[in-house]
Parts: structure tokens; sequence; C-alpha cells
């Protein structure tokens, strides 16, 4: 095989190749191979036609395309590792001769990774920032502590106020016409969550149990569904309950029943401790991260859009998964939120361009300062997974290693030593 490539842009260009005759062949024997099973001839068995008499009716040409899915998946790494490139998005195929018996030869246009130009990476200053426990960090905490043990008690004659959790029935209407997704029965709603389009939830802070109200409210210009945007809508809304947290008295039986502390003030010294011990984390991190974000600012890269978008399309995938946590879908979150998803992506757009260009710097200034990563540094870190996951070591091992897991936990490692080395060289540097 021969391979060549051609840069015509920044980061893309064309990579030609040929493929020697002989694989083409083979790929149209798997072809063939494959295709007869469903092929029926007169005379002849379903599967069992000679490959003369299939290639005389049918023509050989009907094997291309699946001597192309067969071969390309086969010599396009191949030809990638010939030129010495590194592809960050799948390429544009343009099959120039596919003929039995003569070179196969195409061309891909491939995007590929961008030429890294570091800047100052050394001797970085980080701005100072308090990292020291207040009074109130301490108090804040124990007020979240508070409302986990606290209970959600029904009120009866009440009005709903902000942070209840109501349950309600709704249906939607513009100009007098109910439209699709704006119904729901026994809905339950924490006030205040900003789960509804603006103004809902205000309106129903107010309402007692049994109460019915129409809450009018206007769909924002940018909602996901064309047909509603920029629209005045009236709910008819009815309130069956109200659920409030009551909350318990923040005293030593309070310490002794969340804790193994006999009094409020020794509860109150252990918070602090872990605050500390927290910030001190905060603290490191904070560091690390701009240290990372001046690196990347001080480089010239010229990104290719497809980085970011694959970027964005991970982080799109992680947000739904935190959605089903909560057992929501992304349709139904856009749907409450009136965000659309294109909105959502361009929110997410700057976190991964610095998030693409952060790692590209990582790895450049990895390999100009020749950092690597040794078989025990990685045995190390295995060992620690396999404590984490309260798993057997060698188990943890065959799970990375059947997953392809094993490079990215060497990558891991080669970037936090990167970074490590970063704060090392930094100004004022712990």
């Amino acid at each position: 095989m021969k391979a060549t490539w051609e840069k015509t842009e920044k980061n893309q260009g064309v990579l030609t190749v040929e493929v020697e005759p002989e694989k083409l062949d083979k790929a149209l024997d798997q072809a063939f191979r494959k295709v007869v099973k469903k092929v029926s001839v007169p005379g002849f068995r379903k599967g069992k036609v000679p490959r003369p008499i299939f290639e005389k009716r049918f023509g050989v040409e009907s094997l291309y395309q699946d001597a192309l899915d067969i071969l390309l998946p086969e010599v396009y790494p191949e030809a990638v590792d010939e030129a010495g490139i590194e592809p960050v998005d799948r390429p544009e195929i343009d099959v120039e001769q596919l003929e039995k018996g003569q070179p196969f030869v195409f061309k891909a246009i491939v995007t590929v990774k961008p030429e890294v130009k570091l800047g100052e990476y050394k001797g970085l200053e980080v701005p100072e920032k308090d990292f020291s426990v207040s009074a109130e960090d301490v108090d804040a905490e124990l007020k979240r502590m508070q409302e986990r043990q606290g209970q959600l008690v029904a009120v009866e004659d009440g009005k709903a106020e902000n942070k209840d959790r109501v349950i309600i029935d709704f249906e939607g209407f513009i100009d007098g016409e109910p439209f699709e997704g704006g119904k729901a029965e026994r809905y339950t709603l924490e006030l205040g969550s900003g789960q509804f389009i603006p103004g809902f939830e205000d309106q129903v802070v107010g309402m007692g149990v049994g109460e019915e109200k129409d809450v009018v409210v206007t769909f924002p210009e940018e909602y996901h569904a064309e047909e509603l945007a920029g629209k005045e809508a009236t709910f008819k809304v009815k309130l069956h309950e109200i659920k409030r947290l009551e909350l318990p008295e923040l005293d030593d039986e309070f310490a002794q029943d969340v804790s193994e502390f006999d009094t409020l003030d020794e509860l109150k010294q252990d918070i602090e401790n872990k605050l500390k011990e927290s910030k001190k984390q905060e603290e490191e991190n904070y560091r690390r991260n701009t240290l990372v974000e001046k690196a990347a600012e001080n480089a010239e890269i010229d990104l290719p859009e497809v980085m970011i978008e694959n970027e964005i399309d991970h982080m799109m995938g992680h947000f739904e998964q935190q959605l089903r946590m909560q057992g929501l879908t992304l349709d139904q979150y856009a749907q409450f939120t009136g965000q659309e998803k294109e909105a959502l992506r361009e929110q997410f757009k700057e976190d991964a361009e610095k998030k693409v260009r952060a790692n590209l710097v990582l790895e450049k200034i990895a390999e100009e300062e020749n950092i690597e990563v040794t078989d025990a540094e990685v045995d190390e870190e295995i060992k620690k997974l396999a404590e984490q996951m309260d798993r057997d070591e060698k188990e943890v091992r065959r799970l990375l290693e059947a997953q392809g897991g094993l490079e990215q936990v060497k990558n891991e490692l080669r970037t936090r030593k990167t970074i490590d080395l970063l704060v090392s060289n930094s100004k004022n540097a712990a």
C-alpha cells in the first residue's frame, strides 16, 4: 500500500491511498461469500451459486460496495499510520479507482490535529484568592444538614410558598385552544426551582389546597417549540397538595442524631475541620486550573471546529446522563426551561473550546518536556482504582485491558505530571 499526504489548509489535507490489487480481490471474495447467501438463481440452491455464474448474472460491480465496506476500515488506519497524521474527524472518501484486478485508489479529505505553538508556560503567576473558612460557611453547611434531616409535612390551611412542593393539575391554552405537551395531572413541582416557564411558579405561590387559578405566562421568544415561541398562554391550574419542609431544632440532640458527637459545638468544630480540608483541595485545584488556563491562553492554536463540536457532544451526553438520574429527558428539560437544544449547545461552546485548547497544550508541553509514564506508575494507579472500587486489582486491570482503558490511564497520568510541572515552575508555588 502507498499513502501520500498533501496539506491543503491549516488543519486539512488530502490523503491519497493506493491499495494493491490482491487486497481488493480478497475483499471481493469476502463480499461474494456474504452476498451469495441471500441470492437465488434458478437451478442452484440458495447460497450455492458459483462465483462465475453470479458475476455473469449480476456483474462483479454488484460486489463493490460490500468490498468497500470490508476494505476501508482496514486500509484507512494503515494509510493514516503510514502518512504520520492524526485525524480528528471522519474522512470524506472519494473513490478514484475500483476495478477487479487493478489497484484500489481513493482520496480522503482529512481534518487533522492542529499544530500547537507554545507560549510561556513556566514562571506563571496565580492571582491571590481567599480560601479561608468563615463562621458563615460553617452555618451554611449546618443548615444543609438540617434541611437533609427535615420532613415534608402537609399544609392544610396555609398558602403555597417558595420552596414548598406542590401537587398540581394544569392544562395550557393559546387563543382558547389546548396545545400539545401543555397538560399534566398530579404533577409535583418545587416552587422557586425554575423548572417551569418564567412567571408560572410565581403565580402558584399564594394558592391554597383545592384552589383553582388561571396562570398567564408568555413563552420565551427563543422557546424550542416554534409554534409556542413568544406566545401568551393561559394555564388552568388546580392545586391538590402543599408540602413544606419542617426542620429539626439545632441542638445537642440534633448533633447526636446526625453524627458521632455529643454536642452541637463539637459538630460545628468537625464541620469547620472538614471545610478546611475541602478548601485546601479547592485551593490546589484553583492553582492547577489557573496555570493550565494561562498556558493555554499563551499558546497559538488554530482549533478545528469539529474538535469543539465533538467536545460539545461529549458534554451534552454527560448532561443528559445527569438529567436521567433526576428522572428527566433532554426534551422535557427543554420544554420546562423554554431552551432549545441548540441554545444549550451554544452555552457549552466556550467551555468546550477551552477544554480542547488546554488538552492540546498540555499534550504539547509533555512532548517538549519529555514527560513519560512508567509501568510502575500505571500499576500504582490501577491499585488505587481497585481500592476505590473495592475490586480485585487483577480484575480491574483485565477490565481496563478489555475496554482499551490502560492507554487512558496512562494519558491521565501524563496530563497530571504535566500539570505538576506547571505548578512546580509557577511563581509562589506551594
